[in-house]
């Protein structure tokens, strides 16, 4: 047999060639895998060996050769393939282990240069791996060094039966089309082109989905526009696996939390906020988020802003949670919550608002396709309101409006929040009617509504929503305005002198 072996994920190649060279294998190797092989001891040959051709333009050429393509493509069931093979003096080839250029690195730095973002763009191997892939039944191919033991028992057996030589293409051209879809992503400059792939990698698998009779697993974006963020940048810390339903919370409170710069505590349940609060005191945020709806809370997400401290964790510890996930933990605090074995706790990457130059597209997936929109960030416009009644709202309540207005936008339409002193006192989701959604959150508030503001996702279609609002208490509104009864809703404000506010923004989430 003979193998040619040319990585740029050199883990684990020393011993896997040592391992080839034992069962006799011939190898052929190039540039730095050649030089790290000889270092350690294994002798190999030089493409050059293999092609009686040197390497040309700085290495851009040194594969691309029919000694080595013809030795790989060609059909061992087929006499005709082997007498070509026989009369151009070209060897069959067994084996090729390749992995690509670091594309992908080299790009997310900020320095990088065009120049050097195409000398690394790797063509030899990507041709190389589709090349054997395509004739796997004959040729071996290995991309990933986690299949070198596997490969080499196999090996040791004396074959390597079908199945797992179709497994291994599979994984070979999955590879290949990563790196091509990097490499189209760098050199993309439209928002929306006309084709686009998605580049996935195996996160970890999940014991089920949102139901147990659902397998699941999570998928980490490749992008080279953006960092390895959010839940990409998950560290466990304590506790049981992390479960689909939690990954959902976890998401839905950072998505909420990065609109927040002051120290913000959420309590999420369903992928809403049952609790949120902000405060310079994260315990006293803490206490704050709870006192919204201490019943739902059992069993959710608590996501903070901040670094968890001790002050904070002894409050989190008097209820169960799921699990907690913040940017860092004080070592008192983590050594503190470790001791509860069913709380899982979770460290991110800080979360920070984005701007729509650093923003990724959000992808739905429908039946038979996939919805892509630019994502639901805030603007500055709607961070000054509008004020459109009479009376103009006063400090404090314009720091709330704007809180609730934070806070609406991460709740399910239609949304309803209202919130006093920087702490959501309720909310109305996913109801289909606006006016019930105003009816759950007032009930939901309780006698707290006196002196409160409201927050609505879009605009209020009729007035009843607000009628009821008014009379609970609340004394300002925030709203993106834009229906065609406004005016009776800004004089049902005027009348009662409630502060009333537009933003020019809606903030559906379905």
């Amino acid at each position: 047999m003979r193998a040619i072996i040319s990585v740029s994920d050199k883990s684990g190649v020393v011993d896997f060639a040592r391992g080839l060279k034992e069962l006799g294998i011939e190898i052929f190797s190039t540039g730095g895998t050649k030089k790290s092989l000889e270092a350690a001891g294994t002798q190999v040959h030089s493409i050059s060996d293999l092609t009686g051709f040197p390497e040309i333009l700085n290495g851009r050429v040194k594969t691309l050769h029919p000694a080595v393509h013809g030795g790989i493509l060609a059909r061992r069931d087929l006499p005709q393939h082997l007498s070509e093979l026989r009369r151009n003096r070209i060897e069959p080839l067994d084996m090729v282990v390749v992995n690509l250029y670091p594309f992908v690195e080299t790009v997310s730095r900020a320095s990088v240069t065009l120049d050097e973002a195409l000398e690394n763009i790797d063509i030899g191997g990507p041709t190389m791996i589709r090349s054997a892939a395509k004739n796997f039944p004959s040729v071996l191919v290995v991309v990933d060094p986690r299949d070198y033991d596997a490969v080499l028992q196999g090996l040791h057996q004396g074959t390597v039966d079908l199945q797992y030589r179709k497994r291994l293409a599979q994984r070979a051209f999955q590879h290949v089309a990563l790196y091509d879809t990097a490499i189209a992503q760098y050199l993309n400059e439209e928002t929306f082109p006309e084709e686009m792939t998605i580049a996935l990698k195996k996160e970890r698998s999940l014991r089920y989905g949102e139901n147990p009779h659902q397998q699941a697993a999570f998928y980490v974006e490749q992008s080279v526009r953006h960092p390895q963020d959010g839940l990409a940048s998950l560290e466990q810390l304590g506790g049981p696996e992390i479960s689909f339903n939690n990954l959902l919370d976890l998401d839905a409170a950072l998505n909420l939390l990065c609109d927040f710069t002051d120290p913000t505590i959420a309590i999420m349940k369903h992928n809403n906020s049952c609790g949120l609060a902000c405060h310079d005191d994260l315990a006293e945020a803490y206490q704050r988020a709870l006192a919204g709806d201490p019943i739902a809370a059992f069993g959710g997400v608590v996501a903070s802003n901040r670094g968890i401290d001790l002050a904070t964790a002894r409050e989190i510890d008097k209820t169960h949670y799921d699990a907690i996930v913040a940017p860092e933990y004080e070592k008192k605090a983590l050594e503190f919550l470790t001791r509860k074995e069913s709380l899982r706790l979770v460290k991110v990457v800080p979360y920070y608002r984005l701007s729509p130059s650093e923003s990724r597209l959000d992808f739905r997936h429908i039946r038979g396709g996939f919805l892509a929109q630019a994502p639901d960030l805030l603007t500055e416009p709607e961070l000054q309101p509008r004020t459109v009644t009479k009376r103009q709202p006063t400090d404090a309540e314009l720091s709330d409006l704007l809180f609730a207005w934070k806070a609406v936008k991460a709740i399910k339409s239609n949304a309803i929040v209202v919130a006093k002193d920087r702490t959501l006192l309720g909310m109305g989701a996913g109801q289909p009617s606006r006016v019930v959604s105003v009816e759950l959150a007032l009930k939901r508030a309780g006698q707290q509504t006196k002196d409160s503001v409201l927050a609505s996702d879009a605009f209020f279609p009729f007035t009843d929503g607000p009628e009821l609002a008014i009379k609970l208490g609340v004394t300002a509104i925030i709203q993106p305005g834009g229906s065609v009864r406004d005016k009776e809703v800004i004089e049902l404000a005027d009348k009662h002198k409630v502060a009333m506010v537009f933003t020019g923004i809606r903030h559906f989430r379905h």
